[in-house]
């Protein structure tokens, strides 16, 4: 892909969560959501397009009207998977604020009749397990990714969400197929996702 293809970020940068009204809270490492990290925070070596890096993760926001959009990435198609699903929870509140509850690990399960609907049917199913019962993955890890037979299963692990001890970002309500792209290469994966909030 070269690099008149990618999509490029609109001046401004990105959107945080703490952009509308509400006052901006301040992270134990004093940056608040409305600041940019540092660049002596994030790696050196990643390409302009994914500068915007969240707190040294794999993923990124990008404007989009009415929307957000996640940009993530990693080695592998599995890797760039898992890194949307981080994406999609730290948006909603903040992984840093997340501990790790071994009792509540989780095992997610997708089907998909082609790469752009298993993509949608994962992160849904994220979504669903979210909205219902709260459950939110700190870490999440593709264990199989069948692109014969359209089949993923992830693993999680996190905590359940409580508004008393965990900041509240924003409400992401559905996944959408628009402007989905899912590149591939040799060594690298990423993918572009729009969410509805």
């Amino acid at each position: 892909m070269d690099a008149e293809a990618l999509p490029q970020r609109p001046a401004g940068g990105r959107r945080s969560r703490t952009q509308d009204s509400r006052p901006s809270k301040i992270a134990k490492n004093g940056i608040s959501g409305n600041e940019r990290a540092q660049p002596s925070e994030r790696p050196d070596d990643l390409p302009e397009y994914r500068s915007s890096a969240e707190h040294n993760q794999n993923f990124e926001y990008l404007d989009h009207t009415a929307d957000v959009q996640l940009h993530a990435w990693g080695a592998t198609l599995s890797e760039a998977l898992a890194n949307t699903g981080l994406a999609m929870y730290n948006y909603m509140t903040p992984l840093s604020g997340l501990t790790v509850n071994t009792s509540l690990d989780r095992t997610f399960e997708a089907e998909g009749h082609d790469m752009q609907s298993l993509v949608f049917n994962f992160l849904d199913e994220l979504l669903f397990i979210f909205s219902t019962e709260f459950f939110t993955c700190k870490e999440l890890k593709v264990i199989e990714l069948d692109q014969a037979n359209w089949k993923i299963k992830a693993q999680g692990r996190g905590d359940i969400f409580d508004r008393q001890k965990h900041e509240s970002g924003t409400e992401v309500k559905a996944i959408t197929y628009s402007a989905m792209q899912i590149n591939e290469k040799e060594g690298d994966a990423e993918l572009f996702v729009i969410v509805d909030i």
